[in-house]
């Protein structure tokens, strides 16, 4: 069909109703999707929190229902939901059927809520909107309200009666329509975060989750007698650096000249740590997942007022770099939630804030605090500023070490002349190439021999391999098979740890290889070395077992012969079977003593024959168990191991070499 080539009046269309959210739900929640689902539901919430920090009820009950329906329930004062003079219709309507309708326009100037998560008059409604029903029950003014929804359209009105217990406050039950989201199976982690999220903030405030199960529900609680500074406490334990800090003020001020003053609420809880990390930013309880104004006043606070302390006290070295942010970061317990009566906030999903006035009393404040915290505790700031040269220190080692890695794996070009004994193959094709890494140069012959030059390359392991689980990155770069290694693969490097968080260099798209094939001796020595090459794997360049590239050969023990027909057999029974099928014929048995002596035609019969060869691929579910083993036999768990081989030794005795 030929496309429409004209433009008219008619061609302008306006979304009208519930259709304004319906149609295109992304606008108000951020997402069509369960973001946006997640979202919606917290909108509700929000209401509730406001009450609550108003100082009406103190608990609010969220239940999850198994076909995705929500209930939120607080001790509120009730939603007005009478006529409305002003606009000559009932509040109900406004609140439930109108966007930027709401009682939270005048936050600044006396209105019913000082400091309120919603601030739009968007979130009630639009939900409502996006629902495939909502029932709400309001009790308030002595009547019980009810009101029923049905994707977006309300049924019967506001019903009304009579109601003589002196309990306030509202209760929405609603089911996210799946015509609006494309997912409304809302986790329950979602719903615990979240409720925990805003405990920690709203201090006194008890949050109850039920949740739906086979047979009724199960509940949560989260309380904070002490808001963030209990939180804090819960997080630093009692191994901290530092005792945790609190504090608190508010400030008023503007935006720009020509806008309106408004008020600052600031509160801060804190406490350094050399074995935990966490920095939170929360604005009027919603939780700042990008921080924004919060986040730019803390770091700019944090690294001036310690790089004023370390040059006063004199800790710099002539060597030593200006502190970061992350040298910081690394070791700070930092929450912080602030209140404003105006916010701006980075859009409708309340994830940032950008208010100028906010940052700049922020970092003035949080300046001060330091530097009286400091001055009047100088064992703890003494602790503080050490710690914090600590990290300075291992990240520029580490920017350092990176620097190094890049230049030992630099280019993975003409790599057979770089690498000592590396054979490689011919084809380019990454889908077929593969890579055996062998035990020693003997293997390395027969291996070369067997191999398809056309897409099979071998790299000898020469001599013993470094344990990657005990070593130190530093020593780790040095060894030369280990950097051989990983230049062969192509890939660089994955290096996770404190201080070493920009180390890596790795990259997918540059592996050379389809498969990687250990392939060592059937003995303990070979099963060492083995152990060894996964470890190193494991530990540099984990991404390779998750994504199903790494391959263990299994090599025969034995090579059976009778006649014109040979056996190969990988294992004892294997051995048993074979020598049952012969019978009473005459057979020759050769032991295969290790890869080096097998000759070509036996290992190209079997090792390195895709049509042949038996290969387990190491499972990526299988890492995280095979890293626990790897650190219990070859890590520094002394104790741990001395356990494993007096509870376990027994069964390896056979393996054992005495002689």
């Amino acid at each position: 069909m030929a496309k429409k080539s004209g433009y008219s009046n008619d061609d302008i269309q306006m979304l009208e109703g519930a259709d304004r959210v319906r149609k295109r739900p992304a606008v108000i929640f951020g997402s069509n999707g369960i973001s946006g689902c997640e979202h919606s539901i917290f909108e509700i919430l929000s209401n509730s929190i406001d009450e609550a920090r108003e100082g009406h009820g103190d608990k609010i009950i969220v239940t999850r229902f198994s076909d995705g329906s929500v209930e939120i329930q607080d001790c509120g004062r009730g939603i007005p939901v009478g006529y409305n003079e002003k606009y000559d219709r009932f509040n109900w309507e406004l609140i439930f059927c109108e966007m930027y309708a709401g009682g939270k326009y005048n936050t600044n100037s006396g209105g019913s809520y000082e400091y309120s998560l919603g601030l739009n008059g968007l979130g009630l409604c639009a939900t409502q909107f996006a629902s495939e029903y909502m029932d709400a029950e309001i009790k308030t003014g002595g009547e019980r309200h009810t009101l029923h929804f049905e994707k977006g359209v309300n049924i019967g009105g506001l019903q009304s009666e009579p109601y003589a217990k002196k309990d306030t406050g509202t209760r929405i039950k609603w089911k996210p329509d799946l015509e609006v989201f494309t997912d409304i199976d809302v986790s329950l982690e979602y719903y615990q975060e979240t409720l925990m999220r805003q405990a920690i903030v709203n201090p006194k405030v008890r949050f109850e989750l039920k949740n739906q199960i086979k047979g009724g529900f199960e509940t949560f609680v989260y309380y904070y007698e002490n808001g963030i500074s209990d939180y804090v406490k819960e997080l630093a334990g009692d191994d901290a650096i530092s005792s945790v800090q609190y504090w608190q003020t508010e400030r008023s001020g503007k935006d720009r000249d020509d806008l309106p003053e408004y008020k600052v609420r600031l509160n801060l809880a804190l406490a350094f740590s050399n074995k935990k990390q966490l920095i939170e930013y929360y604005h009027n309880s919603s939780f700042l997942e990008f921080g924004g104004s919060p986040d730019n006043a803390v770091k700019s606070a944090t690294v001036a007022q310690i790089d004023a302390y370390l040059k006063q006290t004199g800790k710099y070295t002539k060597s030593d770099a200006k502190i970061k942010f992350q040298d910081v970061a690394d070791c700070l317990i930092l929450v912080s939630s602030s209140f404003s009566t105006e916010t701006s906030y980075l859009n409708q999903t309340k994830k940032a804030i950008t208010n100028k006035f906010i940052q700049e009393a922020m970092t003035e404040f949080i300046r001060h605090q330091l530097e009286v915290y400091f001055i009047e505790n100088k064992l703890e700031a003494d602790k503080i500023a050490d710690q914090v040269l600590i990290n300075m220190r291992s990240r520029v080692k580490a920017e350092a070490a990176r620097v190094n890695i890049k230049k030992t794996l630099a280019s993975s070009n003409d790599m057979a002349n770089r690498v000592q004994k590396f054979v490689d193959c011919r084809s380019k094709d990454i889908d077929r190439r593969e890579l055996f890494i062998v035990e020693g140069d003997s293997a390395l012959g027969a291996c070369k021999q067997a191999r398809d030059s056309e897409f099979q390359a071998v790299i000898p392991v020469r001599g013993k391999i470094l344990n990657c689980l005990k070593s130190e990155y530093e020593k780790i770069f040095k060894s030369e098979i280990i950097t051989d290694l990983l230049k062969v693969l192509g890939c660089g490097v994955e290096v996770h740890a404190k201080g070493m968080k920009n180390m890596s260099t790795f990259s997918m798209d540059n592996l050379r290889w389809s498969k990687i094939i250990i392939c060592t001796d059937a003995d303990v020595d070979g099963y060492q070395i083995r152990t060894l090459i996964l470890t190193m794997i494991y530990r540099l360049v984990p991404t390779l077992i998750r994504e199903g590239k790494v391959y263990i050969a299994e090599s025969p023990l034995y090579e059976i012969t009778s006649g014109n027909e040979t056996w190969f057999a990988y294992t004892e029974k294997e051995k048993a079977d074979a020598l049952e099928a012969i019978g009473n014929k005459k057979y020759t048995i050769q032991r295969s003593k290790g890869l080096g002596e097998n000759d070509a035609d036996m290992m190209n019969l079997t090792t390195m024959n895709p049509a042949t060869r038996r290969l387990i691929r190491v499972d990526p579910a299988d890492a995280e168990a095979t890293a626990d083993k790897f650190d219990l036999l070859l890590g520094d768990n002394l104790a741990g191991r001395k356990d494993y081989i007096a509870n376990y030794g027994h069964l390896y005795i056979d393996m054992t070499d005495v002689s």
